[in-house]
């Protein structure tokens, strides 16, 4: 069985540490690529890490996906609240999804109490900073785990 994860993140995840850190931190995208990677590591995962600002960039990813990967660890930042293509792609995906946001995104404006994507996730973290991701990276990990025990 694969024990390949996505971890994919959407726009404007490039500036994480320089964009507003007093809600994001100071932490950059690359040292939660760092952290992933080792933990991913310490699981017995293998992750491909991307970044884009553009949709059809991340659509391509979760389709990518489909062929190769157990799950999917997903920030979509803006686009959890604007994009059905997400949703779409990610309903084709059979493996396991946890959506990710690095804010509590329920005290923030309204427009972002809203979420496509939580309606294909497993799980939803939100509010961690970037320790969701790794929390993220551990339940896809616990899921695989027990699917493998119950086969």
């Amino acid at each position: 069985m694969s024990r390949l994860v996505y971890v994919l993140n959407g726009p404007n995840l490039n500036l994480l540490g320089k964009r507003q850190p007093h809600i994001y931190g100071h932490e950059t995208l690359a040292d939660v690529e760092r952290d992933c990677r080792a933990l991913a590591e310490e699981l017995g995962l293998q992750i491909r890490f991307h970044q884009s600002n553009r949709e059809y960039e991340l659509i391509d990813w979760i389709h990518e996906a489909r062929e190769t990967a157990a799950g999917i660890v997903i920030n979509p930042a803006a686009f959890t609240h604007t994009s059905v293509a997400i949703l779409d792609a990610l309903n084709t995906f059979e493996g396991s999804v946890i959506e990710v946001h690095i804010s509590n995104v329920h005290k923030r404006e309204e427009f972002r109490h809203h979420s496509f994507v939580s309606k294909r996730a497993d799980g939803v973290i939100a509010g961690f900073g970037t320790q969701g991701y790794l929390l993220g990276l551990r339940r896809v990990a616990n899921l695989l785990d027990e699917k493998k025990d119950s086969a």
